[in-house]
């Protein structure tokens, strides 16, 4: 991965993703918060059900798009983080930044938590 998409991924917080619809199979383009924790990206979002979680759950490969310090169109996976207790630890990370300490135990039952594998740069 060349450097530039290393800084990029520790300093920016926006992407968009472009999954594959799994009913469709059209691809589908959205903007998405991002999150750099402990060397490893992560996709998250507020509590309910989203359509990007569930294309990648039936598809993991996925485009992962820088857009803010750069601009790069990246191959990735998606690895859905179903553990409890992992869930806790990203999650607490990621309330904190959007003030909703408060809803913790919310967001370890029902957001939807993937960490990225990127495959190139």
């Amino acid at each position: 991965m060349n450097q530039d998409v290393k800084i990029a991924l520790k300093t920016d917080t926006l992407c968009d993703i472009t999954t594959t619809g799994r009913k469709s199979g059209n691809p589908h383009n959205i903007e998405i918060a991002f999150h750099y924790i402990d060397g490893l990206v992560y996709i998250s979002g507020l509590p309910g059900r989203r359509d990007w979680y569930a294309n990648v759950l039936a598809n993991p490969a996925f485009t992962f798009h820088l857009k803010q310090s750069m601009k790069a169109d990246l191959p990735a996976k998606a690895t859905p983080i179903l553990d409890e207790a992992a869930r806790r630890t990203l999650l607490s990370q990621i309330v904190v930044k959007w003030n909703r300490e408060n809803e913790i135990e919310t967001f370890v039952k029902d957001s939807p938590l993937i960490e990225v594998q990127l495959e190139s740069s």
